[in-house]
């Protein structure tokens, strides 16, 4: 457990965040403080070269991702966090509450119910949605910022860092979270890791646009031409995020021998099932309209919201998907906390 070898391994890994190897001495030694005040659990991206030069079968890797769920629980001040990773009876149940509050919404407050033709917007009215999306980002963002700021006040503790270093260093956070193009020069052979990751984020960055700021614009009665740009980004948007997650669901259930999938917690595998299940429903949802059955329309579409809704609420602030948000400002703040001492 001492030979550091992980940490000669990795490509990522340098004089100033030597990890795994620093991580797992203040595990050993029960070091609860410096593992919160570490940003390097989150400079990993699992590659699992470490795994596979570790002489004594210790799976770092696995051990950094683990580290990685303990400090998702700790970031985050509700407790939820921790209920949801202990118990996934917990998080099932309260995914299934939201989704279900949701569909309940619908039931009781839709519009009209037009069945000679397809008139979605007149069941459930993209401006009324489009609201409702806002309010349920607003709470989505307010516990996720209140996550990340405890994190933020974790690492930079007794870090004084001059605002202007902050402005100037912004774009490490953008490019990070947009590109994570770290994990490109991480392990021996991580592009297509890294291709498939990234095609998966582009599909889901498509559709959150299209959900979030045009959804007026997306979600119509009219049946646009193919080329028309919200119906094609919507397809590459199903497209990447039905292939990326499958494909991740598939290396996670049938080829564990990989690095990369060889453990799996169950949160792991509960969120691609809901990305998966979030992009089948809403191109069911596409086809039913252009096909011309309303209720089936109506009865698959809220079935997609209450999904999605409910995904974003549980996954989000309290569970795997709140590694876009983690990720990124660790890299910042490691920059931040390296120019920092420089100057």
């Amino acid at each position: 457990m001492q030979c550091g070898n992980c940490a000669a391994a990795c490509p990522l890994s340098n004089g100033e965040t030597p990890f795994p190897r620093k991580i797992y001495r203040f595990l050993q030694l029960g070091l609860r403080d410096k593992v919160l005040e570490s940003p390097e659990p989150w400079l990993c991206y699992y590659c699992g070269d470490c795994n596979t030069d570790c002489p004594r079968g210790a799976e770092p890797a696995e051990t950094m991702m683990a580290t990685r769920r303990w400090l998702t629980t700790q970031y985050d001040m509700t407790g939820l966090a921790t209920l949801f990773y202990r118990s996934p009876k917990w998080e099932v149940a309260a995914f299934s509450a939201i989704a279900l509050f949701v569909a309940a919404l619908f039931l009781f407050l839709h519009g009209p119910v037009i069945t000679d033709r397809v008139e979605l917007n007149t069941f459930a009215p993209a401006h009324y949605v489009h609201i409702g999306d806002q309010i349920m980002i607003l709470i989505v963002f307010a516990l996720l910022g209140a996550n990340a700021f405890n994190m933020y006040r974790k690492i930079m503790q007794g870090t004084k860092v001059p605002l202007m270093l902050y402005l100037t260093q912004a774009p490490v956070f953008v490019l990070n979270y947009f590109t994570q193009k770290k994990w490109r020069k991480c392990g021996t052979g991580p592009s297509s890791a890294w291709a498939r990751h990234f095609f998966l984020f582009t599909g889901w960055v498509a559709m959150e646009v299209l959900v979030m700021i045009f959804l007026e614009a997306f979600q119509t009665d009219v049946v646009h031409p193919f080329w028309h740009p919200t119906r094609f980004v919507g397809y590459y948007a199903t497209v990447a995020l039905m292939i990326g997650s499958g494909s991740m669901l598939y290396g996670r259930l049938f080829k564990k021998e990989e690095n990369l999938h060889r453990y799996s917690d169950f949160t792991d595998l509960f969120f691609l099932i809901l990305i998966f299940t979030i992009a089948v429903t809403g191109i069911f949802v596409h086809f039913a309209r252009i096909g011309g059955l309303p209720l089936t329309t109506y009865t698959i579409y809220v079935i997609h919201v209450a999904i999605c809704v409910g995904m974003l609420m549980i996954m989000l602030p309290f569970g795997k998907l709140s590694h876009l948000m983690y990720r990124p400002l660790a890299i910042f703040l490691t920059t931040l906390k390296a120019k920092a001492q420089k100057d």
